[in-house]
Formats: structure tokens, C-alpha cells, sequence
């Protein structure tokens, strides 16, 4: 479960930076908002909430939780098991609800620079988040 989480995550990483550089391209060239945009936001979401299903699988089983219920001021007192146990999950359940209120806010939106903009703002702040947490001794 560790392994595909790890695998999937690359995927995340990569179609979330698409998003945001499509966005971002969107907004600055007012590029209309077309079929291959919103796929491009959908994907993203999908595979982000996919990510999340595994790797809320994979924390349930995993030494950190573990050991969070028996002895949390431990973890709290070593930075890389808190990072695991506690920073890691928390940040990333926040950038998935970013992602998902920004997919919401961008149906909404009428204009085309708007709706790029939604997914600059709600996206970019995401892939920040995820980028911030990522434990990265143990990823690369």
C-alpha cells in the first residue's frame, strides 16, 4: 500500500502542475476555457482523490498511526514521525479540499479568465501545500 501511494503521488505532483501551468497560461493569454481545460481540472481532481482514498488506507495501517495512539508525546517530540503521523496527513487532506472547492467554484464562474483563475488560486495553493509536506528523505 506504501508503494502505490508513493507511485500515485508522482502522478498527483505532475498533473496538479499541469493544471496550475494551463491555468496560469489561461489567465495570462485569456485563452478560452475549452473541453480540454476542464478535463485537464478533472483529471486532477480524480487522480487527487484517488490519492487520498489510498493513502487514508495506507495511514490506518502504517507504524505512525500506531504508534501516535500509543505514545503521542513521542511523536510529537521527534520531527520526522510527526512529520509522517501528524504534518503530512493534515496538509494533504487540506490541498485535496482545495482542490475540490476550487472544481466546485470553477463551475460556477461564467467568464473564461474566471474560471482559470479559480484554478490558479485553488490549485496553485495546493500543489504549495502538497510541495511543503511531501517527505522528501523518503521520496526521492
Amino acid at each position: 500500500m506504501k508503494e502505490i501511494h508513493s507511485y500515485w503521488a508522482y502522478l498527483v505532483l505532475l498533473i496538479l502542475i499541469i493544471a496550475v501551468i494551463n491555468a496560469v497560461r489561461g489567465v495570462l493569454q485569456k485563452k478560452e476555457f475549452t473541453d480540454r481545460d476542464l478535463r485537464i481540472g478533472l483529471f486532477t481532481f480524480i487522480v487527487s482523490h484517488i490519492q487520498l482514498l489510498i493513502g487514508l488506507g495506507w495511514y490506518f495501517m502504517s507504524p505512525w498511526f500506531k504508534s501516535l495512539k500509543t505514545n503521542g508525546a513521542e511523536v510529537m517530540s521527534d520531527k520526522g514521525v510527526r512529520l509522517l503521523a501528524i504534518e503530512h496527513p493534515i496538509t494533504m487532506i487540506l490541498a485535496i479540499v482545495l482542490i475540490t472547492i476550487g472544481w466546485s467554484k470553477h463551475k460556477k464562474r461564467t467568464s473564461d479568465t474566471a474560471k482559470f483563475k479559480t484554478f490558479v488560486v485553488f490549485y496553485g495553493l495546493a500543489l504549495l501545500l502538497i510541495l511543503s509536506r511531501i517527505p522528501w528523505n523518503n521520496w526521492l
